[in-house]
């Protein structure tokens, strides 16, 4: 019985590994994509900025340059360091204003116990800009347009005017030479000019006004650099006609004033008679005035010695509108008590017998006194100077 259970057993075995080979699937070789997840340590080079932390001693010589500013107390106003500038334009003879001027300063610094220093400047311009440059420290003896430009362009105030003869205003002169054959100022029409200086009032400024109204066109301008040098030049025949400052002549023992627009500007002509120029400077027609005779001031008196016959080869023309006097100015910022005790003091020296050596002289600027004016006084230079367009920088420079 055991033997048939143990055959029976095998025979299952047998045929269980039949049927198990007979079901074995045949074999396939396929490819496969594998992925593989693996960590690797891989060495790059990256470049890396590095902020590194350096603690250092350094010794260094160390040169220092100390800036100091040093305020310097400046010399009190007229004292000897620091003297009160005195300005002349150079509208006469610069020897003639040097020694009149010197006079005047010794005068004032008597009157007043300051110290004066006299200069002339190159120009009309140049004294301007002396003034406006030294605004705390300068008087100008300008004309009236000159002071209009030198008030507009830093603020220059006028002192006083001066008078001359009683009178203060003044008027230009067009001179011509004897043998012209232009009969009125509106004969100039292309005549060669003398002036003494674009900046001045009556060498300039009030007749090109003149022409301005006539519609005259000169021809070339000539700058002479002086109302004497202006009267020399027509005299000489560098020119054709020529201007320069009027005052009128001193009549016959002072019976009256000689009147704008009534008298002729030449009366003393009636005299018969040629103007001579005495050893002190004058110009008289016939003797002085007190003796029945005339006294000329017009600007060739202040030439009748270099040329004692100007006033028989050249003639007075015509005369401009009436021109204020001119001013004893002070700079902007000069200390007004000073400038009126100077004020003062010229009252005093223009009634003194030292005047005639100096501003009072012919050769001079034939100033017989001073009266006080306000700016206004100068507003008709104003209206003559838009009527031409005339700026400040036309005269003086941007």
């Amino acid at each position: 019985m055991k033997k048939n259970k143990l055959m029976w057993f095998v025979a299952a075995l047998l045929v269980l590994s039949v049927v198990a080979v007979a079901c074995q699937p045949d074999t396939v070789e396929v490819e496969v994509t594998r992925v593989v997840t693996e960590t690797q340590e891989v060495e790059v080079e990256v470049p890396v900025e590095v902020t590194r932390v350096i603690t250092e001693v350094v010794t260094e010589t160390v040169t220092e340059v100390v800036t100091e500013t040093v305020v310097e107390e400046m010399a009190p106003l007229g004292s000897a360091d620091r003297p009160i500038k005195v300005l002349f334009v150079p509208s006469v003879d610069v020897d003639a204003i040097i020694s009149g001027g010197d006079v005047l300063a010794n005068a004032l610094s008597e009157a007043t116990g300051l110290n004066f220093e006299v200069s002339v400047p190159t120009s009309y311009a140049a004294t301007i800009e002396e003034m406006c440059a030294s605004p705390d420290d300068t008087i100008g003896f300008i004309p009236a347009q000159g002071y209009v430009l030198a008030n507009s362009r830093c603020g220059v105030t006028v002192g006083a005017a001066a008078v001359r003869f009683g009178l203060s205003w003044y008027a230009a002169q067009l001179v011509v030479p004897m043998d012209s054959p232009a009969e009125s100022a509106a004969d100039l029409d292309g005549a060669t000019w003398c002036i003494p200086d674009f900046g001045s009032t009556s060498g300039y400024l009030y007749p090109s006004a003149l022409f301005a109204e006539l519609g005259v066109t000169p021809g070339e301008i000539v700058e002479t650099g002086g109302h004497s040098n202006s009267m020399l030049a027509v005299y000489n025949g560098e020119c054709d006609f020529a201007t320069a400052y009027f005052s009128p002549p001193l009549l016959p023992n002072y019976e009256r004033k000689w009147a704008y627009g009534v008298d002729d500007p030449e009366i003393w002509r009636a005299a018969g008679e040629s103007p001579v120029r005495n050893d002190a400077g004058r110009t008289f027609v016939g003797g002085d005035p007190a003796d029945g005779g005339y006294r000329v001031l017009d600007a060739r008196s202040s030439v009748s010695d270099t040329a004692p016959d100007i006033f028989d080869t050249t003639r007075i023309l015509a005369l401009t509108d009436q021109i204020p006097n001119d001013t004893v100015s002070f700079g902007p910022e000069f200390p007004l008590n000073t400038a009126n005790q100077i004020v003062a003091a010229l009252v005093e020296f223009t009634a003194s017998d030292a005047c005639a050596e100096s501003i009072c002289s012919d050769e001079f600027y034939n100033w017989t006194g001073l009266e006080g004016v306000t700016d206004s006084f100068y507003d008709p230079v104003r209206t003559a100077m838009d009527l031409l367009g005339i700026t400040e920088d036309d005269i003086l420079g941007g």
